[in-house]
Formats: structure tokens, C-alpha cells, sequence
């Protein structure tokens, strides 16, 4: 039977390489969702009014949002979803093309709007913008690969305490 060491490194070094691009894509995606409060190039800085109660019709949140041209709203299928922030007195508008449009709760004007990328580094992240199937097929193994890899090199980490710890044994007993 071969030695569990050496097949223990040779499983840790493929993975490692087996996983290199969708790990890659996966950390550096994740990092920039991290800092996505922070980082307005990625998600736009939530906007604040003084109203925190809704008093504006879905109409008024639609033609608000439509008037933005970038959206390229012009139905409500241009729409992606409506995030409510009573709180902070807005709701923002995703559009499907990724553009955001804040809308005060109060007075339907339009507070603030930009590209927002977080959702699109959300889909790269998850795979599912490279396909559909590449989600279940090349990131859902390459996590369980990494998870391995991860047992593995705690394995390979713990390898010399545990040699020493028998030399020292042996040592004591001779």
C-alpha cells in the first residue's frame, strides 16, 4: 500500500492546482464584496433624508426612476426590485442594466443614482455568470476540493509537531 504521506501531498498539490482559477475568481470577487459599504465603485453609497415615513405611490417611485435615462427604464419589467429603507428615508430602484436609482420616500425626487456593480461581482463570485452550470459544476467542486485542501495542509501543518513528539518518545525510552 503507498505511503499515506506521500499521497496526501500528491492530493493537496493537484488540488491546488485543480482549484487555482475558480478559487482565484471566488477570493478576489469576495474581497471586493467585503468592501462594498466602503467602496462606491462597487455599491453606491446609501443616501439619507429627514423623511422616514413613506408617503409616495409606487407610481411616483416608478416615474422617478424612469426619469433617469441611464436606467433605461421604461416598464416595469426594466425593473429588478425595490429595496425599502424607511429608516433612511429612500427606496432604491435596481434596474435590470445594473444602474440604481434612490428615490426620497417623502417627496419622490430623485436623491442619487450610479452603477451598481455589487450585484454583477455577486454573480461572478457564485459562478453563475460565467453559466449556469459551471455554479454546480466547477465552483460547488472546487469549494469541496479547497475544504481538502484545508484539511490536508492542517494535516501536513501538524506532520513535524507529531514527528518530534515520537522522536522525543523514542528518545525518553532508550
Amino acid at each position: 500500500m503507498p505511503n499515506p504521506r506521500i499521497w496526501n501531498r500528491k492530493l493537496h498539490r493537484w488540488g491546488a492546482i485543480a482549484t487555482a482559477l475558480p478559487f482565484l475568481v471566488v477570493l478576489g470577487s469576495g474581497l471586493l464584496l467585503q468592501l462594498k459599504k466602503q467602496l462606491t465603485w462597487v455599491q453606491p453609497a446609501e443616501m439619507r433624508t429627514e423623511h422616514t415615513v413613506p408617503t409616495v405611490s409606487m407610481q411616483q417611485v416608478f416615474d422617478a426612476a424612469r426619469s433617469v435615462p441611464e436606467t433605461g427604464i421604461r416598464t416595469w419589467d426594466d425593473i429588478d426590485r425595490l429595496d425599502v429603507r424607511p429608516g433612511k428615508g429612500i427606496v432604491k430602484v435596481a434596474a435590470v442594466n445594473h444602474w440604481e436609482v434612490q428615490v426620497d420616500l417623502a417627496t419622490g425626487a430623485v436623491v442619487h443614482s450610479a452603477y451598481r456593480r455589487s450585484d454583477l461581482i455577486e454573480q461572478i463570485h457564485d459562478g453563475s455568470w460565467f453559466h449556469d452550470a459551471a455554479k454546480l459544476w466547477i465552483f460547488l467542486p472546487s469549494a469541496v476540493i479547497v475544504l481538502g485542501l484545508w484539511i490536508t495542509g492542517i494535516y501536513l501543518f501538524l506532520l513535524p509537531f507529531r514527528a518530534r513528539a515520537q522522536k522525543k518518545q523514542r528518545d525518553a525510552s532508550a
